[in-house]
This record gives C-alpha cells, sequence and structure tokens, in this order.
C-alpha cells in the first residue's frame, strides 16, 4: 500500500487537505459543550455527562439531532413517509471502519459456517478486507461485479446464493448460535446465513451509484436469502451537481427502501447502513452510526460486550458532532467541502481527457471522494505508477489494491484510483500532467497508439 508513502503529490490518500480540517468549528463546539458546569441531561442516564461513560446506544439527543438531519435537511422525507428514521433506530460507533467488524461480529457466524458466505461488490475499499478475514470469513469471500451504469452482477449474487443454499440442504446447525448465546440476557441475536458488503452512492473506488431499481432488487434478493446488506453510507451527501447554497439531497439509502416496504415491526431487517461524520466533518473525530430498519437490530449492536463494558465508545465526539448540527456549523463545513471537491473534481476530469492516452476511460465525478481510471488496452497501469512514482514521485493507487481476496480480476493491470480529497486542484492536474508523460514514454516504447 502506498497511501502513507512519501510523495510530492499522493493520489493515494483517502482523507481531507489539512487546510480543510475545521479545527476553529470543532473547538467553538467542544467550547460549547464542555464550557458550562452542568448540562441538562448529565443526569440522564440515556445522555450522561460527555465526559463520562455513555448509554450503550449513545447519547438520545445526539440521535435525536442526527435523525432531524437526515430525515429533514438531507433526505427530505415527507412527514408520511415511512424511510424516516427514528432515534432508537440509531446505535452510535467510532466510525464505519469499527462498525463494519462490530456489525460481522455481533450479526454473523462465520466460524461455524452458520453465516455460509460474505459477498463484497468489486472493485472494492482497499481495506475492507482484513474485517471480513478478522470476522472469520477466509475463503469465504465472492466478489460481485459492478457492470456500470448503477448496477451490479445481481443475476451472479443470487446462482451463486442459490448454489450454497443447494449444497447446504437439510444441514441443521441451530446448535452453532448456542455458542454466542449469553443465557443471562433475554433476548437471541439475529445471525444472518449471509452478508453483502457495498457502498451504493460514489462507490469507493468506481465512484458508481446504484439505481434505485438495482437497490430494490438487492433487498429482494436479501430477504429471499436471509442475508444482511452492510452498506457503507460514507459518500453521499458529498454530492458535486446540485446547488451549493444548500445541503444535498442523497439518493434513499437501502436501509429507507428495506424500511419503506417492510410491514413487520419485529423484524431485523435486512439492510444496515453504516455511517459516519468522517468524511462530513473530519476523520480523526472517529464519530459514526448504524441505522436498521427497526430498533432491533441497532439494539442489538449496542448490546455488544466491548459496549456494554464502556457504553458507546465515542461518548464526547459524538456530542461535539451533535453540537455542530444543531449550532448548523457542520452544514457550514459540508458544503465547503463540496465546493472544493467540486472543483477539483472538474480539474482532475479535464487533465485526464487532456494528459492521459486517448481512449482513456473515467466518468465525470457527481460526488465522493475517487474517480477510477482504466487506461486503453496494451498500456500496464502497474508499470507506469512505479516508473511515475520513481521519477516524479507521484503515487497513484493501482487498481490491484482494490480486489476482493481469494477472488481477483486483474484491476491492476490497466486501472488506477484517483482521490481528488487532498491534493489541490493545481497540484492534481501537476500529477496527471506527469502521469501523461509517462504514459506517452511507455507508449513509444511499446509501439502504442497515445
Amino acid at each position: 500500500m502506498s497511501q502513507d508513502r512519501p510523495a510530492a503529490i499522493n493520489f493515494f490518500k483517502g482523507h481531507p487537505s489539512f487546510r480543510l480540517l475545521p479545527g476553529k468549528e470543532v473547538a467553538l463546539a467542544a467550547e460549547e459543550l464542555l464550557t458550562p458546569t452542568r448540562r441538562d441531561f448529565d443526569d440522564d442516564t440515556k445522555n450522561r455527562h460527555p465526559l463520562t461513560y455513555g448509554s450503550d446506544e449513545g447519547a438520545l439527543w445526539v440521535r435525536q439531532v442526527i435523525c432531524d438531519f437526515n430525515n429533514d435537511e438531507t433526505f427530505r422525507f415527507a412527514t408520511t413517509d415511512k424511510a424516516r428514521s427514528k432515534p432508537e433506530f440509531l446505535n452510535l460507533n467510532s466510525g464505519a471502519s469499527y462498525g463494519v467488524l462490530s456489525i460481522l461480529l455481533e450479526s454473523t457466524l462465520a466460524h461455524t459456517g452458520y453465516t455460509r458466505q460474505a459477498f463484497v461488490i468489486t472493485p472494492t475499499y482497499f481495506l475492507i478486507n482484513d474485517c471480513f478475514i478478522d470476522a472469520g470469513f477466509s475463503n469465504k469471500i465472492t466478489a460481485i461485479d459492478e457492470l456500470g451504469g448503477g448496477e451490479i452482477d445481481l443475476e451472479g449474487l443470487e446462482i451463486k446464493l442459490s448454489e450454497l443454499e443447494e449444497e447446504h440442504k437439510g444441514e441443521d446447525d441451530s446448535t452453532d448460535l448456542q455458542l454466542i448465546s449469553n443465557p443471562l440476557k433475554p433476548y437471541h441475536k439475529k445471525i444472518y446465513r449471509y452478508v453483502l458488503y457495498c457502498i451504493p452512492t460514489y462507490a469507493n473506488p468506481s465512484g458508481e451509484t446504484y439505481t434505485l431499481e438495482t437497490r430494490q432488487k438487492l433487498i429482494e434478493i436479501a430477504r429471499k436469502y436471509d442475508m444482511l446488506i452492510l452498506a457503507d453510507d460514507v459518500y453521499d451527501m458529498l454530492n458535486y451537481d446540485q446547488p451549493l447554497n444548500r445541503l444535498a439531497q442523497p439518493p434513499k439509502r437501502l436501509v429507507h427502501l428495506d424500511r419503506e416496504t417492510n410491514n413487520d415491526p419485529e423484524s431485523f431487517g435486512n439492510t444496515i447502513s453504516n455511517a459516519t461524520f468522517s468524511k462530513l466533518i473530519a476523520p480523526g473525530l472517529r464519530f459514526g452510526y448504524h441505522e436498521s430498519v427497526t430498533q432491533k437490530l441497532a439494539y442489538q449492536l449496542s448490546q455488544g460486550g466491548a459496549n456494554t463494558s464502556g457504553g458507546t465508545p465515542s461518548q464526547m465526539n459524538s456530542m461535539i458532532v451533535g453540537t455542530m448540527l444543531k449550532n448548523k456549523s457542520a452544514h457550514k463545513v459540508l458544503n465547503n467541502l463540496r465546493a472544493v471537491y467540486r472543483e477539483r473534481s472538474s480539474a482532475l476530469y479535464d487533465a485526464v481527457k487532456t494528459y492521459l492516452p486517448e481512449g482513456t476511460h473515467m466518468e465525470p465525478l457527481h460526488g465522493g471522494y475517487f474517480a477510477w481510471v482504466t487506461l486503453p488496452q496494451g498500456y500496464n497501469a502497474k508499470v507506469i505508477g512505479e516508473e511515475l512514482q520513481k521519477q516524479y514521485s507521484v503515487v497513484l493507487a493501482n487498481g490491484s489494491n482494490f480486489e476482493v481476496i481469494g477472488d481477483t480480476r486483474n484491476w491492476g493491470q490497466r486501472s488506477v484510483r484517483l482521490s481528488i480529497s487532498f491534493l489541490e486542484a493545481e497540484e492534481i492536474v501537476k500529477g496527471v500532467k506527469l502521469w501523461g508523460c509517462v504514459c506517452k514514454a511507455f507508449a513509444k516504447r511499446n509501439d502504442l497508439n497515445f
């Protein structure tokens, strides 16, 4: 991995430029939160003092503020829309990466085979493999292809699910659940037979956004096969097409669509939104949340052993973010990020079209951090990237980093991921221009069109 390798220009880094980090706004929110000797919620067991152990699910007032933000200011649901969230549907956590692992540990059981298989959309976020391996899914991960145009290979997914169902037909593995059942607790965990990981909006690394039809069909398949869809909803509010004078309105999340069409109040649902404020405010806050269809799965996640031991893991930071949502400073931070990233995304697209070989493929960025660039046939993206780094100290994220372990697609041969979050527009243009110089030299040596 080259994310932290010293470089003059690093397209691998997937976090905001330091100048975009809202130190002043965070400091003011922390002062507003911590300066009073007492707050009216300090002794409330559902909220608690910001510097003490939090409640298991996280502060109720913060969960309410997040719901208000999502329901009314971003997704803008009608008051009668069943997609609207409630505080009890949320479990606060320490960010999306920890969120994924806690979901896998608390709702799947790969080690015994009760959860039979994990599916990961490819190309995928380059560190997600570790979470699945940590949760026992080594050699149990199947890649499902993005098809472009907001579609994924749903047919291939269902074929594989059908094969697995036939393979395990008649098995009785219900005793496996006793391994994770605490006899002192009055409830039993919901463990899913299958799990699928995806980033439905402005995906990392491809930038793809799934269509409504794709989302609905995926939910239907999940219900049919007792599969949990683990959706990383981390980029969807970073839209660059909508006006900047108000917050962007993202497409409905999978959890919203699942809730709208789920009429069973006792259901755990088949989707979970794994959301974070790392991309919307600052990653160092390490604060995010799970949102489930009803309160049942969110509550289950809040009752994990590590969580109940110390309460919600980001008590103070969650309240800092809650304060920023209440005083609207978070809105200003988010819209500033959108404005800067919009400029950078345009600079990147124009530079790719200007300096890279004819036939290079890149879709315009509509949101998120990343562009997926594929060089023409005959070019070797990995070799070119190594030469680019050696000659000019420009680092690209080669496509080989975004494979699903054990089910690869050779993404590194021609594709790379470029991030717009860390580099300024002029650095982006300079880096792509230098990349083009190396591509041109490679073309000349290998008798390719440029």
